[in-house]
């Protein structure tokens, strides 16, 4: 049982190596947060427009397509 605990114990420490320290992670939450806040207010006044260009191309496209071939 012991040979076991200690092949669990060595075969784990490898992987350790791959967490990244807390004070890392901290960091980039840190930095994913400051980007969302300064995207967002460009997001807010993009998402409008982008939807009713897309929307205007959406009508062309197939309210054009079908109005014409009657």
């Amino acid at each position: 049982m012991l040979h076991l605990f200690f092949a669990v114990a060595f075969s784990a420490v490898p992987l350790t190596l791959y967490i990244p320290p807390i004070r890392s992670l901290n960091l980039f939450v840190e930095i994913i947060e400051d980007v969302w806040k300064e995207s967002s207010a460009h997001t807010l006044r993009v998402y409008p427009r982008l939807r009713s260009a897309c929307s205007r191309i959406f009508n062309r496209i197939f309210f054009f397509n079908t109005s014409s071939s009657t």
